[in-house]
């Protein structure tokens, strides 16, 4: 409770030097590559919508489906957006009537920073892994891990530190869900501290991080469809 007022006026600060990024322009949805045909989905916040970069070739859908596609035929679809929680996107994801071979998801920033609890993480991708493996038919669902955001160059501490921590807990959080779940599997991205993978709002992926995050999140799908 001490820390209340120091974390209010550290969360206004950030607030105000933020550079708001804007989503990356190009393709959300296609079909690419040669071989058998892989349905994937890649759904979560700005970091799966590819905030930090200007293309969405540089992005991690760009990027993933670029790989994927020297041994598949790609047909993938891109449903992300800034500020989106795990609820949010399952009322998104809830209108789709396609079905998908591997889903990606990228969530939990947001739910950190809107305090979320944990338990109300559980209880929501419970819900989203729930829907991604029955309705949406995924036989892989690679579940990326809530950032270390305590690692995010664009916060003070101890700001970063409790944002830390909250999303410390709802990452084992979401590695439980993903325990019950044969389909689901929780994806631990570990991207070095440096600037170099940092986009230059100090909040989000640089092309360099999307890179090394796509290239992990492939090598996991050709392990189980090659």
């Amino acid at each position: 409770m001490p820390l209340v007022p120091v974390l209010a006026a550290q969360a206004i600060g950030v607030r105000r030097r933020a550079q708001l990024l804007d989503e990356p322009s190009g393709p959300r949805a296609g079909r690419i590559g040669t071989g058998p045909t892989l349905r994937l989905l890649i759904t979560g916040d700005s970091s799966a919508a590819g905030v930090g970069v200007d293309q969405q070739a540089q992005a991690l859908s760009g990027q993933l489906v670029g790989l994927l596609s020297k041994a598949f035929t790609v047909e993938w679809r891109l449903e992300a957006t800034t500020g989106h929680t795990t609820r949010d996107a399952i009322q998104n994801l809830s209108r789709l009537e396609e079905s998908f071979d591997v889903v990606v998801t990228a969530l939990g920033v947001n739910d950190v920073t809107r305090c979320v609890t944990r338990n109300q993480f559980i209880n929501r991708q419970s819900d989203l892994m729930g829907l991604l493996t029955n309705r949406l038919g995924a036989s892989q669902v690679l579940a990326t891990g809530v950032p270390q955001m305590d690692l995010f160059p664009a916060l003070p501490n101890p700001l970063a530190w409790v944002l830390g921590e909250q999303a410390r807990r709802l990452d084992t959080g979401l590695a439980h869900v993903a325990s019950q779940f044969p389909h689901v599997h929780h994806f631990k991205l570990a991207i070095p501290p440096e600037p170099a993978y940092a986009a230059q709002d100090g909040y989000h992926p640089s092309a360099l991080a999307y890179r090394i995050w796509a290239q992990m999140l492939a090598d996991e799908v050709f392990v189980r469809f090659g």
